[in-house]
């Protein structure tokens, strides 16, 4: 285990779940107010904005714990793949949207597209940070020892 790498790769992770949160919530925020530029709508363009940090500010916080979890198996099992960071997000954003809902209904919670697609943009951006690299601090991976006469491994 390389130290260094290590402290950069937390460092990413961090960083990556804040923009992830971040355009997250601004995905929301656009999505409910569809406000034009801000040379033509300032003040929906502010709005938009303004609802979209505070709405970041309650996905991470209801995010944070199972973010983790999925984020420590990724860097334990050296998970890279955007489809595994894109579906584990909008399986996140899925299960915190429909957290609140009643137990027992047939039918989908409304919005609950519109959150999932909020959620595989959170994985995008995270990938796109930190999760193309999970796991790169574990150094070389082990080679295998049986001898060449053995044929291939099953």
């Amino acid at each position: 285990m390389d130290g260094g790498k290590f402290v950069y790769q937390l460092l990413k992770v961090v960083t990556g779940f804040i923009l992830a949160v971040l355009a997250c919530g601004l995905f929301l925020a656009w999505g409910f107010f569809r406000a034009g530029p801000p040379d033509t709508d300032p003040v929906g363009f502010a709005a938009t904005v303004g609802t979209g940090l505070v709405t970041a500010s309650v996905v991470g916080a209801t995010a944070l714990v199972p973010a983790g979890l999925v984020i420590a198996i990724a860097e334990t099992a050296r998970l890279k793949g955007i489809v595994f960071h894109m579906a584990a997000a909008g399986l996140i954003a899925f299960a915190v949207w429909t957290l609140g809902s009643e137990a027992g209904a047939e039918t989908l919670r409304p919005g609950s597209g519109v959150a999932l697609a909020a959620g595989f943009v959170a994985g995008a951006v995270y990938w796109l940070i930190a999760g193309r690299t999970s796991g790169c601090w574990h150094g070389l991976k082990r080679q295998d020892t049986r001898p060449a006469d053995q044929g291939p491994v099953d």
